[in-house]
């Protein structure tokens, strides 16, 4: 069988590091809180890939994530509406950041082209994601009748990337 379609089971984060450059991306390992991540971009959008639960060295799971930092207030039901239309990811806010996640599960046996998969959706939500906050904005600002507040919708959805 080849290694293409060998079933895994965990996936050490080197190899997930692999991965991750097979598909174009630019990777650092990092540390954070104690445990070791991984950080990327995708179209000048910086994200993380961080471990879940470990069996050994290998990964059983890991979380992508991309914090932006929200300058002023949210637009209300920003969050709820994105979460309704997208199966694959989550959106929340923690503290002045909002953040949207995507679970990967490796546990159980895939093969490497089914993670491959997962990057590849991974990416395209971020397209939709970007897309999304400036229609959004957008939409906000054409319905608004006063200029103060069309401004603080626009400044509140930063594409800052949090460190």
């Amino acid at each position: 069988m080849s290694e293409e379609n060998h079933i895994i089971d965990t996936l050490p984060l080197e190899e997930l590091s692999a991965l991750l450059q097979e598909a174009g991306y630019r990777t650092n390992e990092t540390e954070h809180n104690g445990s070791k991540q991984l950080l990327s971009a995708s179209q000048g959008i910086g994200f993380a890939v961080r471990p879940g639960n470990m069996l050994g060295e290998g990964l059983l799971d890991f979380t992508i994530s991309c914090a932006l930092r929200i300058q002023g207030e949210l637009p209300e039901g920003l969050i709820p509406a994105w979460n309704r239309g997208k199966r694959f990811s989550r959106l929340s806010r923690h503290g002045d950041f909002l953040v949207l996640e995507m679970d990967v599960i490796v546990a159980g046996g895939v093969r490497r082209a089914h993670v491959r998969a997962n990057l590849e959706i991974w990416d395209r939500l971020l397209q939709e994601f970007l897309l999304y906050l400036r229609n959004y904005r957008d939409e906000n600002r054409n319905e608004s009748h006063d200029k103060d507040d069309a401004s603080e919708h626009e400044q509140a959805i930063s594409t800052e990337v949090a460190e």
